[in-house]
Parts: C-alpha cells; structure tokens; sequence
C-alpha cells in the first residue's frame, strides 16, 4: 500500500481541484456570446486588414479596390481623397468608406504622422503617384 504524507496529499488534493476549477471555468467561458446560435464564420483570404503607420507628408499612390476599403486614423491626422472630389481630413474614429472601383489616395497630413486602420477586399489596382497638388487640394 502506498503511504501518502500529510503534504503530498494536500499537494494531490490542491491539484485536482485547480484542474477541475480550470475545466469548469473553461467550460462556463464557452457560452455563447449571440442569441438564438451563434452565426457561421467563413474563413475568408479575400478581406485583408493592416495597420499602416505614414510620416507626415507621407502618403500612398492613387488606387482602386476589386470590392471596397474602410480606413479610419486611429492615431495622429490624414488626409483622403476620391479622384474629382474634395480633400477630406482624416481625424481619429472617423471611418472613410471606399467603394469598388473608386480611385483614391490616402496618407498622413502635412505636419502629422497617421496611424491608419485598413479593412478592403478584392484586387488592389496601384496607379500612378499622388501630385503636390493633389495632395495639398489644390
């Protein structure tokens, strides 16, 4: 017969019962977060999502998406715009909403960096650079 110790058999003791504390926690922290089932996730290659951060006076060259991009500054200031359109100043928590095909540009301001949020889908088509001009909305 195996002779347990007074410690070894609160150290066994203090064990089972951690393991089945994590067991039960783990179980209670898999309840659904939705009502009524919770909703089927695609796995998708064609949502991309990126953090970019741009130097001030920095920015990227005008292009399009196959689907859309949402950019938002999460940090610092930008500046956006949609070829033909006005300037559009990019402010922390504000999201910019490009739809398919619609060329434009996006980068820090003049005299600030931007830390820039991305979400888009489909084919990036890259055009040529953003002019002086442009950028300053002229």
């Amino acid at each position: 017969m195996i002779e347990y110790t007074r410690p070894r058999l609160v150290t066994m003791l203090t064990l089972i019962v951690c393991g089945l504390a994590i067991v039960f926690l783990a179980r209670a922290q898999s309840q659904s977060n939705f009502v009524g089932g919770d909703p089927a996730r695609s796995a998708t290659s064609n949502v991309r999502t990126s953090e970019l951060r741009f130097e001030a006076g920095s920015r990227s060259n005008w292009h399009s998406h196959g689907n859309f991009q949402v950019i938002m500054a999460e940090d610092g200031r930008g500046r956006t715009r949609i070829q033909g359109e006005q300037l559009q100043e990019m402010l922390p928590g504000v999201p910019f909403f490009v739809p398919r095909g619609v060329v434009h540009w996006h980068g820090a301001a003049p005299d600030s960096h931007l830390v820039q949020l991305t979400i888009s889908s489909g084919e990036t088509s890259w055009l040529g650079p953003v002019s002086d001009e442009d950028y300053l909305g002229q």
